[in-house]
């Protein structure tokens, strides 16, 4: 499937947080979250939508659960732009280990788009108008994001897979989702333009 085709998909829905439309891409840490969304922001863009990608790591208050960056998301960003304003957000500084000072201005998009581990959970469903899970083999996902990070960061993502292994069956984020995608395809495609669906609902 072609970002976009998905693109269209996205836009013929209509608007569930005031007038944005809100897209969820979820799935494991490592999974291909950021690289898909991104592709996905990019193709959006390049046909003149007003489109805004913002990452929940960077509104994650460290470590922790992987949900933990709820209130941020609802304050700076959420309810502004439900209000009709403009969002924006202090991104979080993990070498400094705290929020930084300076605001990141996203104003009020027609498509915000959301990355991150539990966006498309339950308790943002009703603000949702598309959603998407990049389904990645969990040991694959981990490798990824040790390579990324260091051996050295291991117990914290020893941790933070527990906490995903009990969220996304509870959660049932599969059977909620729009569609599922392939996060490591071994069927040939134009990664740039294309990817791999596994299921649509």
């Amino acid at each position: 499937m072609s970002f976009k085709e998905l693109g269209g998909l996205i836009m013929d829905r209509p608007p569930r947080l005031g007038d944005v439309r809100v897209v969820a891409v979820d799935g494991r840490a490592g999974s291909g979250k950021s690289t898909f969304a991104g592709r996905l922001a990019r193709e959006r863009a390049q046909v003149g939508a007003d489109v805004a990608l913002v990452h929940t790591d960077d509104l994650l208050d460290g470590w922790g659960h992987p949900s933990n960056f709820t209130p941020y998301l609802r304050q700076w960003i959420l309810g502004p732009l439900t209000a009709g304003g403009r969002a924006k957000y202090r991104a979080y500084d993990w070498i400094a280990k705290r929020f930084g000072t300076d605001w990141r201005d996203i104003g009020h998009p027609e498509l915000l788009i959301l990355e991150g581990v539990t966006t498309a959970a339950e308790q943002w469903r009703p603000t949702l108008s598309y959603s998407v899970l990049v389904d990645t083999d969990p040991g694959e996902a981990k490798r990824r994001g040790l390579e990324r990070d260091g051996e050295a960061m291991r117990p914290e993502w020893d941790k933070w897979t527990a906490h995903e292994d009990a969220h996304f069956p509870a959660d049932r984020t599969d059977s909620h989702v729009d569609i599922i995608v392939d996060g490591n395809p071994g069927e040939p495609h134009d990664p740039e333009t294309e990817f791999v669906l596994v299921k649509a609902h």
